[in-house]
């Protein structure tokens, strides 16, 4: 009798232990998800920054060329009035 109260002492603890796992490996489940998707949304995020990047690059590039051409008639109507 002692033995089998023993034993069910035993399965009881393994079973809250047990449910202890099971909770906590949903946790883990749940934050893997979270992380999972803002992993997806960071990515997006940057992806966008570097287009805008890109796009930023170019119209500096443009105003640079644009900058260059001016000063090169400024240049040439100043030789032209010296």
């Amino acid at each position: 009798m002692l033995r089998c109260m023993e034993q069910q002492q035993i399965n009881d603890t393994a079973e809250q232990e047990l449910k202890k796992l099971e909770f906590r490996v949903s946790e883990l489940i749940q934050t893997c998800e979270r992380l999972k998707e803002e992993n997806r949304l960071l990515r997006e995020h940057q992806q966008q920054l570097n287009e805008e990047r890109l796009n930023l690059l170019r119209k500096n590039e443009i105003a640079r060329t644009k900058v260059e051409a001016i000063v090169t008639r400024l240049k040439a109507m100043e030789q032209q009035n010296a």
